[in-house]
């Protein structure tokens, strides 16, 4: 098992803590006037779902769990449930719409996800970094917009709205940051 400091937590990782395997919801790095900086944690226990708050100095070491790691493919939604396909063995695996959360709007057919095993059960699931959206609605052009301007808000396909450079219309495509759902890039 590999072990981090507390300082390299992050929101979604599952960690093994007091022989519990709990996925990490929130962190958020303090540094209280004189006293030494600590990490605040708010982590869910797999098992049975309560949710707890941990406090971690800078420098504790965290165990990370070990899991199986499979790219698999998203094929279809079946009630509260997503099913998942592996490339290799052809074998299917169905993972809770919870698993997912918020991010699930940025799930498109075909997409490969990164599944975490832990003896069998699918735990957590990675989107890719970016996703390709195409901007549904937006305010018109403006006339003499550059990209040093201020952003204006665009609607996606997807329902998400992702502020973007003045000179983007309704139609055309962009890539979007699925951890921050933020603007990158246009593509053509």
């Amino acid at each position: 098992m590999a072990n981090i400091l507390a300082t390299q937590l992050r929101a979604g990782m599952i960690i093994n803590y007091e022989g519990e395997l709990c996925r990490v919801i929130s962190v958020e790095h303090q540094t209280p006037g004189n006293l030494p900086a600590r990490v605040v944690t708010k982590m869910k226990r797999l098992k049975d779902g309560i949710n707890r708050e941990n406090r971690f100095g800078s420098s504790d070491k965290i165990e990370r769990a070990s899991l199986e790691q499979h790219m698999l493919e998203y094929l279809y939604e079946d009630g509260d449930n997503l099913v998942f396909m592996n490339n290799e063995t052809y074998e299917q695996t169905e993972l809770s719409k919870e698993i997912l959360g918020d991010d699930i709007v940025f799930l498109q057919p075909n997409m490969e996800l990164e599944i975490e095993f832990n003896d069998g059960t699918p735990l957590s699931a990675t989107l890719p970094a970016s996703v390709v959206l195409e901007i549904v609605e937006t305010e018109p052009v403006m006339k003499n917009a550059n990209a040093t301007g201020s952003y204006k808000p665009a609607k996606m396909e997807n329902g998400v709205t992702v502020n973007v450079p003045p000179y983007m219309e309704s139609g055309q495509k962009i890539r979007v940051n699925t951890v921050d759902r933020t603007y990158m890039e246009r593509v053509k």
